[in-house]
């Protein structure tokens, strides 16, 4: 027996979708057992219930959907995301700071808030000065 679905795509229904949607994440993302082989040596198993399996397309995705609710852009400052690396840009003109230390806390307390721990020794700051004259430099 064959069967064709009449408009399938069209019929389907969002609160539905969604709910198998979270019920097969949750499935897929914990319980995961995990080991490390070397040669002819394992560790022992452990279940893993949190993360997403690294390497996988998926996970690039899942990383992606975690952090799309941040998000800031305005005519002097914004935040530029790729995979799992993040940069606050930011034009600052007559020594005005502000927004751009600003966007920089929420994006550290957002962080904290979504269990992302920031990588102290990979945060850089560049500071790239557009002024035809010598500025004294900050420390």
């Amino acid at each position: 027996m064959f069967f064709d679905f009449s408009s399938a795509f069209d019929t389907i229904r969002p609160a539905l979708l969604a709910e198998k949607l979270v019920s097969w994440m949750v499935d897929y993302l914990t319980g995961r057992p995990q080991y490390v082989r070397l040669q002819s040596c394992m560790s022992d198993r452990l279940i893993s219930n949190t993360g997403a399996p690294q390497g996988t397309v998926l996970s690039t995705f899942l990383f992606t959907l975690y952090t799309t609710d941040f998000n800031y852009r305005t005519e002097t400052c914004h935040l530029q995301k790729f995979s799992d690396d993040s940069a606050v840009v930011g034009c600052i003109t007559g020594g005005d700071e502000r927004e751009y230390r600003a966007v920089v806390d929420n994006f550290v307390t957002w962080s904290e808030s979504n269990h992302l721990l920031l990588n102290v020794t990979k945060t850089k700051e560049l500071v790239v000065d557009l002024r035809r004259t010598k500025a004294p430099v900050k420390h």
